[in-house]
């Protein structure tokens, strides 16, 4: 059985080829599908700049580029990373190719701000690092995300997770539970989180915080705010805690943050015990312990003084599960636990309940009920879906809805 890891595997390729047979998420749409003038005018500009990495842009099966220096650039297609033969002539053309991008992202990139992290007109993540910061040549990293909704069906198609385990979760969408996902970089956690979307209701409103803009939730009313970087002269910032602040005056009936790092989780913690319910979030953490104290030590960083044992008492009263994801050294992404949590009164220290881990050996390897029952079975907001359980009659402990 391969240990779980969230190292990618790399072998090395030539030129471009064409698209693995596997299923695969919905694509990235290529940079030439139709588009707004801005991004007319980058794909005017990518065709000269980024040309080595060109077939790779326009390539749906590609979801990751990085441009490690001229001559060392590497892709990821299915989960793996692959070393290609494509090159930039010089160190120079690589640094081109940057200031191109940033020219049309909109952010400073010099030799006093080597750094940039923003969204290309298409959508993609990049990011950015000039030498001599990044010792062997300017560093280009592009992310690239679907245009298109990512179904429950393609987690089931991927053995990403069974479908009792599946069931679940989205019962425990509609049911309210406030559900944080965890996992490393490209572990598939907003992939899971896009999932879960699709468990919301049609007529509720949806406000969705992000730092760089990735998700797409599956839903009609939905509000999308990204945060703001400051200009040169250290003005304009709104950062993800600013925008969480807002979306309380906002009306929501659901919360969704793309990924808690700072001191907005003290706010988050806060909201969610006083009846901002349903809120779903991600974090990097190897294990849902590692969640709940990294969760900890992020709203320690808002800086408020407030006891240790109150910010536990209050984060285990928030959180009412923890998924999480892993990434094995095939590519494939998978959920490995969902937990709920708790807190012992008496030593202040969390209970980790696990409701679904994985068990078995070789081919029955998977994720499997442990037998535990949630808290939440004998819930008034489950009540209101019980006539959608099915597989997950036994975790409930009651009758399937067919044989009710």
């Amino acid at each position: 059985m391969a240990t779980p890891t969230n190292k990618p595997a790399v072998r090395v390729i030539g030129p471009p080829r064409p698209a693995p047979a596997p299923a695969q998420p919905a694509e990235p749409e290529p940079l030439a599908a139709g588009a707004s003038g801005l991004h007319r005018a980058f794909e005017a500009s990518l065709e000269f700049f980024l040309s080595p990495i060109l077939p790779f842009m326009n390539d749906p099966t590609v979801t990751e580029i990085m441009v490690n220096g001229p001559d060392d650039i590497y892709i990821e297609r299915a989960g793996l990373i692959e070393k290609t033969a494509a090159r930039f002539a010089s160190e120079a053309d690589v640094q081109a190719a940057a200031n191109n991008i940033a020219q049309f992202v909109g952010l400073p990139l010099d030799r006093e701000r080597p750094l940039l992290d923003g969204r290309l007109p298409d959508g993609s993540r990049v990011c950015i690092v000039l030498a001599p910061i990044a010792v062997h040549g300017t560093q280009i990293n592009i992310r690239r995300f679907s245009r298109q909704s990512v179904k429950p069906e393609f987690l089931l198609s991927n053995d990403s997770i069974t479908p009792q385990a599946l069931e679940f979760l989205l019962l425990a969408v509609k049911a309210y539970r406030n559900i944080i996902v965890s996992g490393g970089a490209g572990s598939g956690k907003t992939t899971l989180v896009n999932v879960l979307t699709a468990a919301f209701g049609a007529d509720e409103r949806i406000v969705v915080i992000e730092d760089t803009r990735e998700l797409q939730v599956q839903q009609p009313h939905v509000v999308q705010m990204e945060a703001r970087r400051p200009d040169a002269y250290g003005r304009g910032a709104v950062s993800v805690r600013d925008l969480f602040i807002t979306s309380l005056r906002m009306r929501p009936d659901r919360i969704v943050v793309g990924e808690v790092r700072r001191g907005e989780a003290l706010d988050m913690i806060q909201a969610m015990t006083s009846g901002h319910h349903g809120s779903l979030t991600t974090v990097h953490a190897s294990t849902p312990i590692d969640t709940c104290q990294r969760i900890e030590t992020m709203a320690l960083m808002a800086d408020v003084g407030l006891p240790l044992f109150a910010l536990r008492r209050q984060i285990a009263s928030a959180l009412d599960l923890i998924v999480q994801t892993t990434r094995l050294h095939s590519g494939r992404r998978l959920v490995t636990q969902i937990s709920e949590v708790g807190l012992d009164e008496q030593s202040h220290n969390y209970i980790l309940t696990h409701l679904f881990s994985m068990s078995g050996a070789g081919a029955d390897w998977r994720l499997r009920w442990s037998g535990q029952h949630p808290r939440f079975s004998n819930d008034i907001l489950l009540e209101e879906v019980a006539s959608e359980i099915d597989l997950t009659a036994e975790v409930f402990g009651r009758k399937a809805a067919g044989n009710a």
